[in-house]
């Protein structure tokens, strides 16, 4: 009687051990304290949606990261519109930029927005329903640069794939020669070799004048000097598809073309670059939720 007791004490006190590691995520607003120069102990927020349809224990994630100017609210209502197979199945996080924008150069937010997003990774993954390894970052316009410096500078092994739409590689970021580390003053001197095992899908448009598509200065984006400067799209997919393990030659023509875009794959299929063909800053539109979920999917 007396080990049963025992038992039974031992189990009331780690009840909230217990409860803790089992939770499950909700949909809702969460936040992250951050201090940085500008702020000192900020809750910077973040909105998860979570399929209320689907009984699986665990589901995939996906963090999305709104452009210059964006809201995470809105952001998250329109992808809910848009991709209603992706919302019947995954867990969506949709995290807020300071002042509406993420530091990547010369923006208004000096925030530490890789802390931010990984410290949000390792949050969700604390939840019972979130799947641990198969983790995708999908970001647009600024919110891509973010997702590209995250695949050049995190080593979080639970992040799988990262989509970026309508921001290629900056040449802050590649040097033509190497990476590059943002540093605490987005000065880019550090070289660094982004880790292994990434899959990254990137879409950008042949028109777009605010990120030309063949690399060179934006007209509107600002820098530290001037405009900030770009790598040609398919030269920047090559980059990437180089640093995971492609040891042959850029590709020249794209492996596969339809009246709306040409596909240029490496590695089979898990670094690929879509060009879209008569598009500008708007050329997410080509990338039905069809081609997303096959990717994310590794289908």
């Amino acid at each position: 009687m007396k080990q049963i007791l025992i038992i039974i004490a031992a189990l009331i006190a780690c009840a909230p051990f217990l409860l803790a590691t089992e939770s499950r995520l909700t949909s809702g607003e969460y936040f992250i304290t951050q201090s940085w120069s500008q702020e000192t102990s900020y809750n910077r927020p973040y909105f998860v949606n979570v399929a209320t349809d689907n009984d699986e224990a665990k589901l995939p994630v996906l963090i999305y990261l709104h452009g210059n100017g964006g809201n995470a609210e809105q952001s998250l209502r329109g992808f809910l519109r848009r991709h209603p197979a992706i919302a019947s199945r995954y867990l969506l996080v949709f995290p807020q930029g300071y002042l509406k924008s993420w530091n990547i150069v010369s923006e208004r937010s000096k925030a530490n927005d890789r802390a931010f997003i990984e410290a949000i990774v390792e949050e969700v993954c604390t939840h019972v329903n979130a799947e641990k390894g198969t983790i995708t970052i999908m970001g647009v316009s600024n919110g891509a640069a973010l997702v590209n410096q995250l695949a050049i500078e995190s080593d979080l092994p639970n992040v799988r794939n990262y989509i970026t739409a309508v921001s290629p590689l900056n040449v802050f970021q590649h040097d033509g020669s190497n990476f590059k580390a943002k540093g605490d003053h987005n000065n880019y001197l550090k070289s660094i070799t982004p880790s292994p095992g990434k899959r990254i899908l990137n879409v950008s448009g042949t028109e777009d004048r605010l990120v030309p598509y063949a690399g060179g200065p934006s007209q509107g984006i600002r820098a530290k000097e001037g405009k900030l400067a770009f790598v040609n799209a398919e030269k920047s997919i090559f980059l990437w598809a180089k640093a995971m393990g492609f040891l042959g030659d850029q590709l020249v023509q794209p492996s596969q073309r339809t009246s709306r875009y040409e596909l240029f794959s490496y590695l089979d299929g898990n670094v690929v670059h879509y060009k879209a063909l008569g598009e500008g800053h708007g050329a997410t539109r080509i990338i039905t939720e069809q081609i997303l979920m096959d990717f994310i999917l590794n289908k």
